[in-house]
């Protein structure tokens, strides 16, 4: 697919020289807000969230899955609750009460799900306990749907997703893009990419990679991949990469398996890294309580998510994507923290 006849709907602002760098203000939290009002990449920024948000209602809507307007709050933490995670849940004390901040809406989506028969999806900001690092931000705004299906369809749905979104932006913002990336290269690459993306399974993973233990994390138990792992295989098999059925205990609880005990999930590798996190939830109480024991996570915690699954068992697959890790690779940025408009950092207060 050619981009060369796209006309964005405004040029970009840019440098004298076409180019659209960050300013990096995000280092000096206290003044980044005064940076930003006469800053050209910001501005773009702006423009791009914006289209992603359109993009994104409209994909959903066209498939009739529902937007559920969600609390930020929960009693459930869910992105954290694998031994292979690397994220740590926002608690807070609200009024005396015990809570978290949302780390995910997944479990609500799953809610949603037995309220609307197509599925359900939001785009709105999680929470996440560790320090900001070149990949990590402790807000994010996160893209997640969760529709009736297994693990196969919802990949389908991300691959489509993902050709929707770009070629939404591209068609506006082919200019601001190259600007900020330098081609548009990686933008048709991805929209003449062959259907479906390529898939290795987490042990066709670990054996391209010879089980190098810069790579490869052994645990007692279940198998992780480095983020050098990860940029390995993505040297070797090219980006857009689905890397499916890991160990079961490298993941949450909530991710049913297969026959072999292997997860029901999928991670797609490109840009930064992993990006989008897809998988199959378990249909009813009794694979659920297993897992929670497997796992060793308190199942009274879960409560709810174990009534729910015996008064309404439903077949149901989901998906998250990072907004901004996204963003990574549509601009060749090699640092998040350059793509928040206003920064957050645990333990300190950023004002505005």
């Amino acid at each position: 697919m050619s981009l060369k006849a796209m006309s964005p709907s405004a040029a970009p602002p840019e440098a004298a020289d076409g180019t659209l760098t960050p300013p990096g203000s995000w280092r000096e939290p206290d003044s980044h807000f005064l940076t930003v009002l006469d800053s050209a990449w910001y501005a773009a920024l702006l423009d791009l969230q914006d289209t992603i948000t359109s993009a994104t209602v409209g994909f959903w809507t066209e498939r009739g899955v529902r937007f559920g307007h969600l609390p930020v709050t929960t009693g459930s933490v869910s992105s954290p609750m694998g031994l292979g995670s690397d994220s740590l849940p926002v608690k807070v004390d609200l009024f005396g009460a015990p809570t978290y901040l949302a780390d995910s809406m997944q479990f609500s989506l799953e809610y949603l799900c037995r309220l609307s028969p197509r599925g359900a999806y939001y785009l709105m900001p999680s929470f996440r306990g560790e320090a900001p690092d070149a990949t990590h931000l402790c807000q994010f705004f996160h893209s997640e749907a969760e529709v009736p299906g297994g693990l196969p369809e919802v990949m389908t749905l991300v691959e489509e997703y993902l050709r929707h979104l770009v070629a939404e932006l591209a068609a506006r913002h082919a200019d601001l893009i190259r600007a900020a990336a330098g081609s548009l290269d990686h933008v048709e690459s991805l929209l003449d990419r062959p259907r479906p993306f390529r898939q290795l399974t987490f042990d066709e993973a670990v054996a391209g990679l010879e089980d190098d233990p810069r790579f490869v994390v052994h645990e007692d138990g279940w198998r992780n991949l480095t983020r050098a792992g990860e940029r390995a295989l993505m040297d070797m098999f090219g980006d857009f990469l689905w890397i499916t059925h890991w160990d079961a205990l490298a993941v949450p609880f909530y991710q049913g398996q297969d026959a072999r005990g292997r997860a029901l999930n999928g991670d797609l590798l490109f840009g930064p890294g992993e990006v989008v996190g897809a998988g199959e939830r378990h249909v009813g109480p009794v694979e659920l309580t297993d897992a929670l024991r497997r796992h060793t996570v308190p199942a009274e915690d879960y409560d709810w998510y174990l009534r729910m699954k015996t008064r309404a068992p439903l077949r149901t697959a989901g998906f998250g994507m990072g907004v901004e890790r996204f963003l990574m690779w549509l601009l060749g940025q090699q640092d998040i923290r350059n793509l928040e408009l206003l920064p957050r950092v645990n333990g300190r207060t950023i004002l505005p």
